[in-house]
């Protein structure tokens, strides 16, 4: 949970793009560098650039780079090795490593590569690491960012996607939102122009490959960097199967990528095309990669806030909260949920705004704008609370109860607790569990804090016992599972007893 409402990467994208426009007219000709064909574009390559190193900014701002010198000049040197063998080899490239559990990486016009610390935990090898970087190389050296720009110029829908998020975040209490749709509507529209579509995905596959082979390492590596994906689907199915959960969709703009199942059977067809030998190829590089991430963060970091079990600790801001028995915390960006076990109501928790207010009634006033209602002090463990009831106008014209609980949480920063449901049956079902958890709201007491302290990768080696046998000390909830997973054998495969594996401990 950060203190300002993330930007999407898209956002960010577009916002960056659209300031650069200006330089390319209603557009020019270039010669793309991969395919060598003449293609028209609103950036040309200086454009590119600009956009990619004003989004840079506000990326190392929203995600943070992860403080490790000795992991970030790793990451670089590999990735500028593989963008000097790429078809822009004269761009001015830069790898960060984000500090993000999300497992993700992505690219930015002009040369600008991202990984996560959190991707970066589930890779087994140099060669997995470079064919993530080599994808996203590709993305670049083919000119996708600005390909999805020219297309989406006029993206229309953007306006009108706008007011409809106006609407929906009018009817979850924020004010006002409705009527600044309009000032955000292009960055909203950024949705259609940061997502690839099929054809670039597998054609920055392709590049990944061909960029590992430019560099000796073995193409198949791309082939282990889609399995990983592919068993991550497959672990979050198999988890939300065992906790009678629907398993997560892969709709929305997922659906214009090419599916990991297609990816890897096409990615396996194109890397047989290398006739290299093994002997040919350079080593992986597996236990220089294992060194390198020894240390390393893993899943939440001290500055998101970390949950541990029932319990949520942000040692940054200062607070903990604790979900009730068989609720779940959902940690994100911008605000902390915590959800009932019917996953029907939820308590949603996040900053306040310093221009939302400098008193209680201020920021009541100010974000729900209430045309009546009822305001009661009270006491959350110590912590200044006012809990407020009443009526509000939503976009629609239509009146809305509202109830929600601020509270002057550590070091005089101010939190607003707003309970919401599926319907009002619901609601007042979970009314009972919402109150608890609302009430547990605190200053990080000696015991939080000892108990916040963010998990880090080891390596060691493989017990006589497997993974059932190293699952026996681990933090993690699905410990066997999760270090099968990290460790690359989650569908299958043994590990020989002796050999260097991945393990997640709390220091």
């Amino acid at each position: 949970m950060r203190l300002k409402l993330r930007l999407a990467l898209a956002s960010v994208l577009l916002a960056a793009i659209l300031g650069t426009l200006g330089l390319s007219g209603c557009g020019s000709v270039v010669v793309n560098p991969v395919s060598g064909q003449a293609e028209r574009t609103v950036m040309d390559e200086e454009a590119e650039v600009a956009a990619g190193r004003k989004a840079h900014q506000e990326v190392l701002q929203d995600y943070g780079a992860y403080p490790n010198a000795e992991l970030q000049a790793y990451v670089n040197t590999l990735g500028q090795r593989l963008a000097a063998q790429s078809h822009r080899s004269h761009l001015k490239w830069v790898f960060t490593v984000l500090d993000s559990p999300e497992i993700n990486a992505f690219a930015l016009p002009g040369g600008y590569v991202y990984v996560t610390r959190g991707i970066m935990a589930y890779m087994e090898s140099e060669a997995d690491l470079a064919g993530v970087l080599g994808h996203e190389i590709g993305h670049v050296t083919a000119r996708h960012g600005a390909q999805r720009a020219t297309t989406q110029q006029n993206a229309s829908l953007g306006v009108f996607a706008a007011n409809v998020l106006g609407a929906y975040l009018e009817s979850q209490g924020v004010a006002g939102a409705g009527r600044t749709a309009n000032q955000v509507s292009q960055t909203v529209a950024a949705g259609y122009i940061a997502s690839y579509g099929r054809e670039q995905e597998l054609q920055a596959d392709g590049l990944g490959a061909e960029y590992l082979y430019r560099n000796r390492f073995d193409p198949r590596n791309m082939v282990n960097v889609i399995r990983v994906l592919k068993d991550q689907e497959r672990f979050a199915a198999d988890l939300a199967k065992a906790e009678g959960r629907p398993p997560p969709s892969s709709g929305g703009w997922l659906a214009s990528h090419p599916s990991n199942d297609q990816r890897l059977e096409i990615m396996s067809q194109l890397s047989a095309q290398y006739k290299n030998s093994p002997a040919d190829y350079a080593d992986p590089g597996r236990e220089r990669y294992l060194k390198a991430i020894a240390g390393m963060d893993f899943g939440e970091s001290a500055a998101q806030g970390l949950t541990r079990g029932r319990n949520f600790y942000h040692p940054g801001l200062g607070f903990a909260m604790t979900a009730p028995a068989g609720w779940r915390i959902d940690n994100g960006t911008d605000q902390l949920r915590l959800i009932n076990t019917a996953a029907d109501a939820a308590l949603v928790v996040r900053t306040v705004p310093p221009q939302a207010g400098n008193t209680h009634a201020d920021v009541i006033r100010n974000i729900f704008k209430p045309s009546q209602g009822r305001s009661e002090a009270t006491q959350l463990n110590g912590l200044s609370a006012t809990r407020f009831t009443g009526l509000r106008q939503n976009a629609q014209g239509q009146m809305q109860s509202v109830e929600a609980t601020v509270v002057t949480g550590p070091g005089g920063r101010v939190y607003l607790m707003q309970p919401l449901a599926k319907d009002a049956r619901s609601l007042q079902a979970a009314r009972s569990g919402l109150r608890e958890a609302e009430g547990t709201f605190r200053t990080l007491s000696a015991a939080d804090r000892a108990a916040a302290k963010p998990w880090v990768v080891r390596t060691v080696p493989l017990p006589q016992g497997g993974f059932a046998a190293l699952a026996k000390g681990s933090p993690l909830a699905q410990a066997e599972q999760q270090l099968r997973l990290i460790n690359g054998v989650y569908s299958g495969g043994e590990l020989r007893p002796g050999q260097l594996v991945k393990v997640v401990v709390a220091p």
